[in-house]
Parts: structure tokens; sequence; C-alpha cells
């Protein structure tokens, strides 16, 4: 709890059959639905003090819900209900939970985006030994991966078997059918471009499901034999704020039209994601408005033909924007990826391509679900840094 929110007090509490009233110190004041207080209680017999699962019956609670009694500590503010339950609710938690006006701020996840040269002159990077020695090794290539989209490991050994367990220091791997750990050439084992010779431009993967995978992971066991092969990032949150600042309509055509697409090259898959217009290019939180997710590949577009005259018009005109922004080389990140050094990067929001090449090339590496990244990073931050994320009245709750 920060300084502000220890000097937070109510100076007056006025309550009646529906809400309770709340003035702050601070000359601000919010209401709270009765119901809605009593709903939220994180007392020990309506919240689990361990597994922070919800305890009270929420049908159970009367619609006349209302206070007998309200009292005030130095940090607390103490509501006996007409149910006879007795509730307490932490002024700090109250204040950040208010909606009725909202008087806190939003959480924002605002991230630094990077251009090109950005990347290339600070390019975020954790040694090997740090993260099989420590969790904070793991917390520091996390950490990259949230800020920057991507981060890179140096001094891995150039085996499989040490990739995979690597990647596995992070979570679990997401099977799916290109299979769990791949270790693969350009043999065409899978029905999909990935697995030839050609040049891929730049796309985020798995577009096709309803849950696109989070990160994505690449050790190059063996750079192609003959020529070619080089690897592109870019950084589609930077491009998407190019796109906003250069062409308003065009971003807001991209963040709502659906688009549709398919995986269906492999024989034992036949994939659609399950909402049949397909999700937008460009994704936005629902709350924040910030970017979320970047889904992005041209090659997997299915037909639109569920677009509005007018739409199918504006849709063109701003991919070829995006598209544009995309080729730009000020915002490409070309490099080649070498033997003992694994990448890992954001599909939600890092968009990646190769050029063609040549001879036989090695390429291993592996998909990790974005909720399971996230949990992973969260709970080495409350171990390492914040102890209360996840208490009744942490920063999660």
């Amino acid at each position: 709890m920060n300084r502000i929110h220890r000097l937070l007090k109510p100076v007056k509490v006025d309550w009646n059959n529906k809400l309770i009233n709340i003035h702050w110190n601070d000359n601000k004041s919010c209401n709270f639905h009765n119901l809605w207080l009593r709903d939220h209680s994180r007392d020990a017999h309506s919240f689990h003090p361990i597994t922070k699962q919800r305890l009270v019956d929420t049908y159970a609670i009367p619609d006349s819900i209302q206070p007998i009694e309200v009292s005030q500590s130095d940090t607390t503010l103490s509501v006996r209900w007409n149910d006879n339950s007795t509730c307490k609710y932490p002024y700090h938690w109250l204040y950040n939970n208010s909606y009725y006006p909202k008087l806190s701020e939003v959480k924002r996840d605002i991230k630094p985006t990077w251009n090109a040269q950005q990347i290339r002159q600070n390019t975020p990077t954790t040694q090997y030994t740090d993260i099989v020695h420590s969790d904070k090794g793991i917390l520091n290539w996390l950490q990259n991966i949230h800020t920057h989209g991507i981060g890179f490991v140096e001094g891995v050994p150039s085996t499989p078997e040490h990739t995979e367990q690597l990647t596995q220091q992070i979570t679990f791997i997401r099977q799916t059918h290109y299979g769990t750990f791949w270790d693969f050439t350009s043999d065409l084992s899978h029905g999909d471009t990935a697995y030839t010779d050609i040049a891929l431009g730049a796309h985020t993967d798995t577009t096709y499901f309803t849950d696109p995978i989070g990160l994505q992971l690449f050790h190059l066991l063996q750079p192609a034999t003959v020529q070619g092969g080089d690897s592109l990032f870019i950084d589609g949150f930077h491009c998407a704020n190019i796109l906003k600042q250069l062409d308003p309509p065009a971003f807001d055509t991209l963040s709502t039209t659906p688009i549709p697409s398919h995986s269906v090259g492999s024989q034992d898959a036949i994939i659609k994601p399950a909402q049949q217009s397909g999700y937008p290019i460009i994704n936005l939180d629902n709350i924040t408005g910030e970017l979320l997710q970047i889904r992005y590949n041209n090659d997997d577009r299915s037909v639109l033909n569920a677009l509005s005259p007018k739409r199918v018009e504006d849709f063109y005109r701003a991919l070829k924007i995006w598209n544009g922004i995309l080729n730009d080389p000020r915002n490409q990140f070309w490099l080649p990826l070498e033997k003992g050094k694994v990448v890992l990067f954001d599909n939600w929001r890092i968009l990646h391509g190769r050029s063609a090449f040549s001879g036989k090339r090695r390429l291993c590496g592996a998909y990790i679900n974005h909720d399971d990244y996230m949990s992973r990073l969260r709970t080495l931050t409350e171990k390492h840094f914040d102890h209360d994320l996840r208490n009744e009245y942490g920063t999660l709750f």
C-alpha cells in the first residue's frame, strides 16, 4: 500500500436501504450498492483465505440487504448487515474499487515500443547460466518479454534437449497439431510454409486458433548450409501506434473488422476459430483501450464473405497502409539466428518472418500459452518483489 492510500480516510459515511455513500478526506465521494458490498466481502466467511475463491452465496443475499451499523477504524470500514453478518473493508480497497463514480485511475500496463534501431542498440538478453541457477534469471527473461515483447538467452547448449529443458523452466509447453517440442527442417512434414525454404512475410502464428499461442521460442541448431534464412522481428504494438497516428480511420477499421482464418494444410487438422467471423488484426483491452493483441497472418486469411460492401473497401485500404508500415525498413529487426542463442517472443505482440534460404537449415522450438506465461511472471514477481500480490485486498483483487 502506498503512502497516498495510507492517508485516505472517510470523513463522513451515510447509508440508506440501497447505498452506502463515503465522503473521503481528499474531497471526493463515491457510492457503493449495499448488495455489491455484501457480495464483495473479503472476510473469511465470504472469501477463502487460501484459495482466494468466493464463498459468499450471492443468491442468498436478500434484496433488502442494508447496514444496521457502520463503524470506522484507522484503516477499515466495518459494516454490520441485516443478514447477521459483519464485514470489514480496508479504505484503500474501497477507494481502488470504487465505481459510482470511479475515483482511482484504471490500472494501465503501458509498455515501451521499439523500432529496429532501438532494439538493435538495446537487445534484451539474459545469460543461460543465470536462468538455470536461479529463478531470478527466469524472472529477468520474462520481464524482458513483458516489457519489450522479445528476449534472447545466450550461452545455451546447442541441443534440442537443453532447449526443451530451458523452455520448461518457464512453464509447460503447449501441444498443437505441430507437436509439442519441434525439431525440424524444410521437409514439409506439416502442411505449412514454415516447413519450406521460401521467404515468410511478417506474421503472428496460429491466428486460426480461438486462443492463439502466447510465446514462441526458436533455437537455430544449424544455419542454412548455402545461404539465407535470416530472421525478422517487428514490434506490432509500435506499428499499430504508427497506424493510429498516421490514419485513425484505418486503425479503427483494423481494430473492429473481424478476419476469418484457417489451417487445413495437414491431413490430420482442419482448424478454424470458434468465432466464425474471426477476430480483428488489432485487438484492444475492453477496459483500458490499450493494445492487447496483434493477430495477423495474411497467408492464413479465409474468404471475406461476411463484410458489408463499405467495410470491404475500408478493410483493403487499411490493410495496404498496415502493410506499408510493416515493410518500412525502420521497423524491421533483421538478424541471423545463432547456435547457442535462443529467442523467445510474445506472439500477441511481435510479428516474425524469415528470408528464403538454400541448403539445409535446422531449427527447434516450442509454443507456450499466454495465460501460463503471465501466471509464471506474476508468481515470480510475487516471490521476489510484491508479497501482497494475491492477498485478500492485494493488487490482484
